[in-house]
């Protein structure tokens, strides 16, 4: 009986220290997509523009995260389904504002778009890191996982990409990172509806 009441406990505690990650991340991103949202389209950026709208995203995943969490894993699959599903929206969005960018040939601001990138990292790997250790949970908590290991990845693509915006002076790099991002979001999709299609099959009555 001691040992179930200890798992319980270990439980609570996992369960506890996973709402107070989302509760940091949460307010991170929340953040960052006033910071980055208002900058990205003064500096005409498809890749910044792209990142921000992901920010509003993922602190819309967290929140609704730390409604259901407890919750059953029926609960929580179903939360992650449409989590995955609106990342493969984001990733079709993204490569709709490339595409529209890329055919009026637009240059963004470099200087923008690198400052802004670099903060934007700084962020995602701080959000990266306090989740990293909960990346083997359910799909909901491998969901959580995935937007913050590619958001790490974007941001790091566009500072390498404001800086052959501003040896080239084209848009093309941007262009470029922007799919890179609009990638990452269409597999991420893939892996987490994959996931919580399997886990909702295990709880179909």
């Amino acid at each position: 009986m001691a040992c179930c009441d200890h798992d319980i406990d270990e439980d609570d505690l996992k369960v506890n220290k996973f709402r107070n990650a989302l509760w940091i991340v949460f307010v991170i991103n929340l953040l960052m997509f006033v910071v980055e949202f208002s900058s990205a389209f003064f500096a005409n950026s498809v890749s910044l523009q792209a990142d921000a709208m992901d920010f509003l995203a993922d602190a819309m995943t967290y929140g609704v995260t730390l409604l259901v969490l407890g919750s059953s894993l029926r609960v929580r699959a179903s939360v992650a389904m449409l989590k995955g599903i609106s990342m493969g929206v984001l990733g079709i969005w993204i490569f709709g504002r490339t595409f529209v960018n890329a055919q009026e040939a637009i240059v963004p601001m470099a200087e923008i778009m690198g400052s802004i990138g670099l903060i934007a990292l700084v962020a995602n790997v701080i959000s990266a890191l306090l989740l990293y250790k909960f990346r083997s949970g359910d799909s909901n908590m491998r969901s959580i996982w995935l937007c913050s290991r590619n958001d790490a990845i974007g941001n790091v693509a566009i500072v390498m990409a404001a800086s052959g915006v501003f040896a080239m002076n084209s848009g093309w790099p941007d262009f470029i990172v922007a799919s890179l991002m609009a990638t990452l979001s269409m597999i991420a999709s893939f892996q987490i509806i994959k996931q919580a299609s399997s886990e909702l099959k295990t709880v179909s009555p």
